[in-house]
């Protein structure tokens, strides 16, 4: 048999038994190594690190982030002091195991989204099971499976995730039911696993959202108690980026001056 021949053989192999780490690399390392145990060794690793990759990309896509994010794209000078502070904590992820919540507070643009993403990807690739959704979005499918008596499937799914980032806490206002569905669905996973919250608006004026005393009371309770809180206060991290792009600094926009009509 022909050595071309034996080489599609090997990449049919591969194939069908799912070696994509061994077919990508068997010829370049063949061409550097000559003795067979280390020939061996090579491809081994070749295929370990293609399957660690995959295994990645899996949770990642899994995740169902709106677009990747990396916490080393983050111009943390930039950043709000208080989330300078305690970014080298976060990035170790230790909050993941400890069950500990993270709550992010603070203007709109001021990196609260990039961070949570950032951290995310992060735990995905430290091999965490993540699930990124929209606090509005999240109660839509809370009462839609309570709709259809299908909840607690939903929320024993829910509880599976070493990591739920809820974003957007704040954007529109819930009706009893949907606070009801939330508080009782984030309560699963107090102090067992991990959620990273991000909201435009201070604790204090939660009830907004609510709009109920006595259940924003019980919710800022719960998602705060051993939680890591972060207050983002702080000009606009995403107007900042733009600027830069065009060119534009953020220090002439804040001292322009808006010029009078007539």
């Amino acid at each position: 048999m022909g050595s071309e021949k034996k080489k599609q053989e090997i990449r049919e192999f591969c194939k069908l038994l799912k070696l994509r780490g061994i077919a990508d690399n068997f010829e370049d390392i063949a061409k550097e190594v000559q003795e067979p145990v280390e020939y061996l060794h090579r491809l081994l690793s070749a295929e370990l690190d293609s399957s660690e990759q995959r295994a990645i990309d899996r949770r990642i896509r899994g995740a169902h982030f709106p677009y990747r994010k990396y916490l080393a794209d983050l111009e943390v000078d930039c950043l709000p002091e208080a989330l300078q502070k305690r970014l080298p904590e976060l990035m170790k992820l230790d909050f993941i195991p400890n069950g500990q919540n993270i709550i992010l507070t603070g203007n709109p643009g001021t990196g609260k989204t990039h961070t949570a993403i950032g951290l995310g990807m992060a735990a995905c690739e430290a091999g965490y099971r993540v699930l990124y959704t929209t606090v509005p979005y999240l109660v839509t499918e809370l009462k839609e499976s309570n709709d259809q008596q299908k909840l607690r499937r939903y929320e024993r799914q829910f509880e599976r995730y070493d990591l739920v980032i809820a974003d957007e806490l704040g954007y529109i206002s819930f009706d009893r039911e949907g606070a009801d569905l939330l508080f009782s669905n984030l309560s699963l996973r107090a102090m067992t696993k991990s959620t990273i919250i991000t909201s435009n608006l201070t604790f204090d004026r939660w009830d907004e959202i609510f709009g109920d005393a006595a259940i924003t009371s019980a919710i800022v309770d719960r998602l705060t108690y051993k939680a890591i809180l972060v207050d983002m206060e702080g000009d606009s991290y995403r107007l900042r980026e733009t600027l830069k792009e065009n060119g534009e600094t953020f220090e002439y926009i804040k001292k322009a001056k808006p010029k009078k009509a007539g």
